[in-house]
């Protein structure tokens, strides 16, 4: 399939999602902790982004690290904008992360490796708690998020080549259902539509793989 090409913030916005917003009490950090420390019962979200992703192309492996920084005025996620050169994902918003190496042991592991080249996120600030449903994209990526929480002080560089910024945004915003917009883009020759979610934040517009890893890490919390 040919890459397409659109202006994700131009897209209308079709419907919010709407469920209610996480308790407090679910968002501080023993509470997370506590969750997935759980077997529950939940539904992860299947996006129009996987479901379009071309069957016959060999996925490869990848991980991001889905930060949640233990702020006094409760957590936050840590996010980066991605520079506009690069040749996937230019100027998106992601979370820190990339493609598994060989010497790799885990999606674990390309997790904290990338994070550290990324921004400099030294693991010795980083609990890993657990990890969400891989989520495929449309172009050719298994992505694990691995989820951890991150205590401060921690001192973050970005690396010039990937990332043009650093940035965070309350837990509390992203896990609230009023906040998840669904848009769609047409697709060429009358193919129907694409649908995809966005958490736009202040100047940052979150969507694509980002946010329906967000959605699916709302539907675990709330289970």
């Amino acid at each position: 399939m040919a890459k397409l090409v659109f202006d994700p913030t131009a897209m209308p916005v079709d419907a919010v999602a709407g469920e209610a917003a996480l308790a407090p009490a679910l968002l501080t950090p023993d509470a997370v902790r506590a969750r997935f420390a759980r077997t529950l019962p939940w539904q992860p979200e299947i996006s129009d982004e996987a479901r379009m992703a071309d069957p016959a192309l060999r996925l490869r492996r990848a991980a991001v690290l889905v930060s949640l920084v233990e702020r006094p005025g409760g957590l936050t996620v840590l996010l980066t904008k991605r520079t506009e050169h690069l040749s996937s994902h230019a100027g998106q918003v992601s979370f820190p992360g990339g493609r598994a190496e060989e010497l790799d042991s885990s999606p674990i592991e390309t997790a904290l490796r990338e994070s550290e080249e990324e921004i400099g996120l030294h693991r010795r600030h980083v609990e890993i708690i657990g990890i969400l449903p891989e989520h495929v994209t449309i172009s050719a990526y298994r992505v694990t998020p691995v989820v951890a929480l991150v205590t401060p002080p921690f001192e973050l560089i970005a690396d010039p080549n990937e990332v043009a910024g650093i940035f965070e945004v309350p837990l509390a915003f992203l896990m609230a259902g009023a906040n998840h917009q669904r848009r769609s883009v047409a697709l060429p020759d009358g193919a129907g539509k694409r649908s995809f979610y966005a958490m736009p934040y202040e100047e940052y517009f979150i969507w694509g793989a980002t946010a329906s890893m967000l959605r699916n890490l709302y539907h675990y919390l709330r289970a």
